[in-house]
């Protein structure tokens, strides 16, 4: 039995999320189907998150214990050939330690939600970026966003859904760039609330278009209330974009 782990990118338009759905297709379910087709085994895939729906994977790592024997380059291949149509891809794969996990060994994720920002409809960004038509202050934006960096009770930009112990969180870093037309908000943090990204972004563009002010954003924080949430933007500009281990 080899532990292999992956480096997997992947466009979230087609999937209900990360994990397996009975309801509709999943990342997940693409890659054990791939790894079943290959080796004929039933392999579990654990992933450092999950996704929700329509949200994307730069280089999400997962890993799942296979006994047939297989050259990580071989594994990786064979995936990349099976598991289209499927938008998913191997970037990388290599065998680890047993008790290397992809969720549990993780000690820092890493996201960046993409906004559009002009009036033209979206083309080649359709689901992949969120369109805000109203011109943003990304300042103003990247001023509010560090009252939300460090230790605090998230509860207000936690989705009701949520399914962590505890609301309190220590957030790394939240910052606000602009590159041209497309706003960029990177997040770093040991781990997430479902939905805490989303929210935190769509009350950060409450504030790039002058609806709210940062003493609003601090508010909402110290409320401790999903009701006090000004907006929860849409999947679509979400990426996945790294996860961090000890060496």
């Amino acid at each position: 039995m080899t532990r292999f782990a992956f480096t997997v990118e992947f466009d979230g338009r087609p999937f209900m999320g990360w994990q397996r759905q009975a309801h509709g297709p999943s990342v997940q379910q693409a890659m054990e189907d791939a790894i079943h087709a290959i080796t004929g085994e039933n392999a579990i895939i654990h992933a450092a998150g999950r996704t929700d729906a329509g949200v994307h994977g730069r280089a999400m790592r997962a890993h799942a214990d296979i006994e047939k024997p297989i050259t990580p380059f071989r594994l990786m291949e064979a995936i990349n050939a099976t598991i289209r149509p499927h938008p998913v891809a191997i970037l990388g794969c290599e065998a680890v330690a047993d008790d290397w996990h992809a969720r549990f060994s993780c000690i820092g994720r890493a996201y960046e939600y993409r906004i559009v920002n002009r009036r033209a409809p979206l083309t080649f960004d359709s689901g992949l970026a969120w369109r805000v038509t109203q011109t943003l202050d990304v300042a103003a934006m990247h001023d509010a966003a560090q009252s939300l960096v460090g230790l605090h009770d998230f509860t207000t930009f936690r989705s009701a859904h949520c399914q962590s112990a505890s609301p309190v969180k220590t957030l790394d870093r939240l910052d606000v760039r602009r590159e041209g037309e497309s706003v960029i908000v990177d997040a770093a943090a040991r781990s997430f609330l479902h939905h805490q990204v989303r929210s935190m972004v769509g009350c950060l563009a409450l504030v790039g278009t002058g609806k709210w002010t940062g003493m609003d954003l601090s508010r909402a924080l110290a409320a401790k209330d999903r009701a006090e949430l000004g907006l929860n933007a849409p999947p679509d500009g979400l990426y996945f974009m790294s996860a961090r281990y000890d060496k």
